[in-house]
């Protein structure tokens, strides 16, 4: 008899010591309220089973949910927003020179072929002139070719003549060629013989300059960095373990600060990094509504593929729903009156859960957080027993 009222009065009195401890002050009061009447609402334990109310599970904060039935699970880890390196340029002075105009700043937007700025340079006087000259060499031969033709073609000009006339325009048409393919790769159409302009090698986003107006800045020096920003990449780093069994195109849901999206991985690493002995993952995200910024960190959740252990029909439930008892591996399962505890036999953690092999159908409720103060209880019940 004596041992009964300690089980009838044990657990609705831990769960609001319990709650105490968390500071739930209201809560704690209305289970050691249920404590006195133990008579009705009294919890018990008898093989396994744990009778609670609907208040009583409310109080001690254990959350109650179903077991996920498909798929081979996902993993939820860290991962970072970087820019898509394809769609991210560099853009730098192919001569040096001082900057005299700057007509994009952070932030806006270019389209390919704008200009972005003018340098001022003595090797821009020189690329210019050099078209000049090799554009009146150009005419001087082509001048000599069309009078040469009409000699010899009177008959007063041998053809060796003209084969030589022809021959010097071909070089000087060349020539002229090969002087603006040089101005081209410096810059064009700056205004002047002695400017250039700088433009965008693709259309985007300007995410970096480091000029300001009037700087002398060096051949090669890097001036923007002009990105296109409807696509980006995520970077991830998973266990060997894990990345065997996720493949590209697998989904990625991406959450931070209220917003979530759905990548696709594009590229698994064949090799680990050997910094971190990890392997690296990258997934392609859709940022055309452009919610993601380059550098932000977001938690990832990686879907895995059917290849791995538990099949596409697998049962998983969350980590924090499966204990262990005397050496089985338990479920709380939600009853009309509680909880019973069931053996499961589990397989695989897929990252937050864990795959079950048999014990549950996966229809069932379960107790998926706060699933260690069952087992508390549990236990004391069983000692109460053998006293």
């Amino acid at each position: 008899m004596l041992s009964r009222t300690f089980i009838a009065v044990a657990l609705p009195l831990s769960l609001a010591l319990t709650l105490a401890s968390c500071g739930g002050g209201e809560a704690a009061k209305e289970a050691s309220a249920t404590s006195e009447g133990a008579g009705e609402k009294a919890a018990h334990i008898d093989e396994g089973k744990i009778t609670l109310s609907t208040d009583q599970i409310a109080a001690a904060g254990i959350q109650i949910g179903r077991p996920t039935i498909g798929g081979s699970g996902t993993i939820e880890l860290p991962a970072t927003i970087d820019g898509d390196p394809q769609g991210t340029q560099v853009v730098s002075a192919a001569i040096g020179g001082r900057v005299v105009a700057l007509t994009r700043n952070l932030g806006q937007s270019v389209g390919r072929g704008q200009t972005l700025a003018i340098i001022e340079s003595r090797e821009a006087a020189s690329l210019n002139a050099e078209i000049e000259a090799a554009r009146a060499r150009l005419a001087l031969a082509n001048s000599n070719l069309s009078r040469e033709q009409r000699l010899f073609a009177q008959r007063v000009s041998p053809e060796q003549d003209l084969i030589a006339a022809r021959t010097a325009a071909t070089e000087a048409r060349i020539a002229l060629r090969l002087a603006r393919q040089q101005l081209a790769a410096a810059g064009a159409g700056g205004g002047g013989l002695n400017r250039i302009a700088i433009t965008a090698p693709i259309s985007g986003q300007v995410i970096g300059r480091s000029v300001v107006l009037g700087q002398t800045v060096a051949a090669d020096a890097e001036l923007f960095r002009v990105a296109n920003l409807s696509n980006l990449s995520l970077s991830l780093n998973l266990q060997p373990l894990d990345a065997g069994r996720v493949r590209p195109g697998a989904a990625v849901t991406v959450k931070a600060a209220g917003r979530e999206a759905t990548a696709r991985v594009s590229f698994v690493s064949p090799a680990l990094d050997t910094n971190i002995r990890l392997v690296p993952v990258i997934a392609t995200l859709d940022n055309r509504q452009g919610q993601w910024r380059v550098g932000e960190p977001v938690t990832a959740a990686v879907e895995f593929t059917g290849t791995g252990t538990g099949g596409d029909g697998a049962i998983r439930v969350p980590s924090t729903a499966v204990q262990t008892q005397k050496g089985k591996t338990i479920v709380f399962v939600r009853t009309r009156t509680g909880f019973e505890a069931t053996p499961v036999a589990v397989g695989d953690r897929s990252g937050d859960s864990v795959i079950v092999r048999s014990g549950l159908k996966g229809s069932e409720e379960i107790a998926t957080t706060n699933s260690f103060t069952l087992k508390a209880e549990l236990g004391k019940g069983e000692a109460a027993h053998e006293d």
